[in-house]
């Protein structure tokens, strides 16, 4: 199916629109799994993740997981190219922390299919918006 060109306009393929659509969720899921299948990085997102939505000073995340600033800086820079992590600064810190709703989509992704759509029956919990769906209907 394809929407007819306005005059000028590129002619435009549904589909295909929606293939790449799902292949960028796909490029999403690979990278944040990518960054987080090396140790010291599923080791800082962890810890990132323990620390909630305050976060941690880079100076904090090194004592705990005893890394030298330039291998810390490396790897909070995969983290964060990802979208698993995210900084501010206060006043001459940076302080790191997780991005939850990225890993909640990367969750989501991985179990969306589970159990022919009926993830209970695997263990996973289903997620607050769908149990709100549900109760709902």
């Amino acid at each position: 199916m394809s929407v007819k060109p306005a005059s000028g306009a590129l002619d435009f393929d549904i589909p295909l629109y929606l293939h790449i659509i799902r292949d960028m969720k796909k490029a999403n899921a690979l990278a944040a799994l990518a960054a987080l299948a090396q140790e010291t990085r599923l080791d800082i997102f962890r810890l990132l993740v323990q620390a909630g939505e305050v976060g941690l000073a880079v100076g904090r995340i090194g004592d705990a997981l005893d890394l030298p600033s330039p291998t810390l800086a490396f790897h909070l820079k995969e983290l964060r190219l990802a979208g698993l992590v995210t900084y501010t600064r206060e006043g001459r810190s940076l302080i790191y922390a997780a991005v939850y709703p990225t890993m909640n989509d990367l969750l989501g992704y991985l179990a969306e299919n589970c159990c022919q759509g009926n993830p209970v029956a695997c263990g996973v919990a289903a997620s607050p918006e769908t149990q709100t769906r549900k109760a709902m209907a």
